[in-house]
């Protein structure tokens, strides 16, 4: 009778421990896994480009009226892939109310990209004129060829870099410029125009380029017809580097310990395996203690 009633608890415990170790088993090594495993995606870069930007303040008829000229033309921003080429930039209303041609290039091309690691902005120009009004005909700038390039990779210090090719005419004058500082260009009768050549600058993700930036004060032979004071910007690009996590994604995960045995495939081995026979032992270990202690208590 006390046999009988020990047995069955024996054998009932015998089982549900069994199933239990293998139903533990897998849930096991899936909270493993999970600790480990991240989405891998971090923050996403950034990159700008424009052609040609303008911050000018045109005054007419000796300051009475008052138009702020102010042109970006392709500029193009990313995160998503983009690319302008116009090669005219104008501005209405202000050559006695007709459209007026600030800038005129054989090529004017912009482009920014943002990839998982890496983003880029890139600018190139060739062949272009500035006008301003007051001047219908003459330049205020001619140039062969800028070109920009920031770039900027996770992980890698960003770059810089600008580049003028071939020769530059501000205000009709052929000019030589030095990277050591700004060439300044005066006019009688017409202004005057300060140029800063290759502007770069980098921090730990981020970089910044522009070809050329001038500074222009001009009134043509002091008539105050036009006078246009401010900035003008060429070839400039900006990028600012992705952010990847340090948490890469778990992409095979491999049990660790002693390496499975030669042959286990040909015996049929195969993904459940270690938990059958994690459950078997169990079985057998939980079995054997039950009878055990049968045997004590009928002795």
């Amino acid at each position: 009778m006390n046999g009988n009633n020990f047995r069955m608890p024996a054998r009932r415990f015998a089982t549900v421990a069994a199933a239990t170790a293998l139903a533990a088993g897998p849930t096991a090594l899936a909270g493993a896994v999970s600790a480990h495993a991240t989405d891998g995606t971090g923050e996403q870069g950034s990159a700008s480009a424009v052609v040609l930007r303008t911050g000018l303040d045109v005054s007419l008829f000796n300051k009475t009226v008052n138009v702020p000229l102010t042109v970006s033309l392709n500029e193009v921003r990313a995160p998503q892939s983009s690319e302008k080429t116009a090669l005219t930039a104008r501005l209405e209303g202000v050559d006695g109310g007709q459209p007026f041609n600030v800038l005129g290039a054989e090529v004017a091309a912009a482009k920014a990209t943002v990839s998982s690691g890496k983003a880029e902005g890139y600018t190139n120009l060739a062949h272009a004129k500035v006008h301003v009004p007051g001047l219908p005909l003459l330049s205020l700038i001619e140039v062969e060829s800028v070109t920009s390039k920031a770039t900027c990779e996770a992980g890698k210090q960003p770059v810089a870099t600008s580049n003028l090719l071939g020769g530059v005419t501000v205000l009709g004058k052929k000019v030589t410029l030095s990277a050591g500082g700004p060439t300044v260009v005066e006019v009688p009768g017409v202004g005057s125009v300060r140029l800063d050549l290759s502007k770069t600058s980098t921090t730990s993700r981020t970089a910044a380029a522009s070809a050329l930036e001038l500074k222009v004060s001009i009134n043509p032979l002091k008539l105050n017809v036009a006078e246009v004071e401010g900035t003008v910007t060429l070839a400039g690009a900006t990028c600012e580097a992705p952010v990847v996590s340090e948490d890469a994604p778990v992409a095979d995960v491999k049990p660790q310990g002693a390496p499975a045995e030669a042959g286990l495939a040909e015996t049929g081995g195969g993904a459940m395996t270690p938990y059958v026979v994690g459950g078997a032992v169990a079985l057998l270990a939980v079995g054997g203690g039950a009878v055990a202690l049968g045997r004590r208590s009928r002795g």
